[in-house]
């Protein structure tokens, strides 16, 4: 765990390029957090966890949620205070949360759960939920059945031991089989510069730890690929939002999280 929280907090250096570049999310999984939590995202307490720059924050905010941005790398959460200076911001991680029990009504990790250790961070999750409140997981996993998304990722396993797009099958390890959950993928696209893509790209932890050469060797491989792609220099990022909603049972009536589905 030690190693891991080295390379979450690792994003700090990249702040700016992080915020700038990452992509946000389609208006329809704000849609599906309504839907499976059972409330609104207006007037509703969001504890958003590993908020990093605030990109899914400035969404919920949008959205009429009152959030609490919470955040452990310095840089990440510089960046949030810049672009959101009212929203109150709290130095923690997941696995101890420095929240009131029963406090909040929804728990966000957007980009951010596979950074902790789920033995610690589903019971403190659980701890601020108030009774019915829910816990909502999601990643931007590109889209593997796309070809050139598909041949990207060869290429970046090839040079670094892993890819930088991810796969949302594995992130909801930690949740037991017992607690209820319910799972949706949505999928969408948006269409950037490819000097965009590319920023995106090396904002991946995978590029923090390659080193600069190896960095800039692979990001001019991924400029060439692109463009024969690509010609015109745009491109067009295709994703699947991996969405996960648990609920926490509702005390006064032993109400139970929603039942499985994907």
């Amino acid at each position: 765990m030690e190693r891991m929280t080295d390379r979450a907090l690792s994003f700090d250096v990249v702040a700016g390029q992080y915020d700038s570049a990452r992509p946000g999310y389609p208006p329809a999984l704000f849609d599906a957090v309504e839907e499976l939590s059972g409330r609104p995202l207006h007037g509703s307490r969001v504890l958003d966890v590993g908020a990093g720059t605030g990109i899914a924050t400035r969404q919920l905010l949008a959205r009429g949620a009152e959030v609490t941005a919470v955040e452990p790398g310095p840089g990440m959460a510089a960046q949030l205070r810049r672009t959101l200076p009212d929203t109150p911001l709290v130095r923690g991680f997941g696995d101890a949360l420095p929240i009131a029990d029963t406090s909040v009504d929804l728990v966000t990790y957007a980009q951010s759960w596979h950074w902790t250790d789920p033995a610690l961070s589903l019971p403190e999750a659980l701890r601020v939920l108030r009774p019915g409140g829910a816990l909502a997981l999601w990643w931007n996993v590109a889209d593997p059945d796309v070809p050139w998304v598909a041949a990207q990722d060869e290429r970046l396993r090839r040079r670094g031991g892993g890819g930088a797009h991810g796969a949302g099958g594995h992130r909801a390890e930690g949740l037991p089989d017992e607690l209820p959950r319910v799972r949706r993928a949505l999928r969408w696209t948006r269409t950037v510069p490819l000097d965009s893509h590319l920023a995106n790209l090396s904002s991946h932890s995978l590029f923090r730890v390659l080193g600069g050469d190896a960095t800039a060797a692979c990001l001019a491989e991924e400029r060439a690929e692109l463009l024969k792609v690509f010609p015109t220099g745009s491109v067009e990022e295709a994703y699947t939002v991996d969405l996960i909603v648990t609920l926490r049972p509702a005390a006064s009536s032993g109400t139970r999280g929603p039942s499985s589905e994907v």
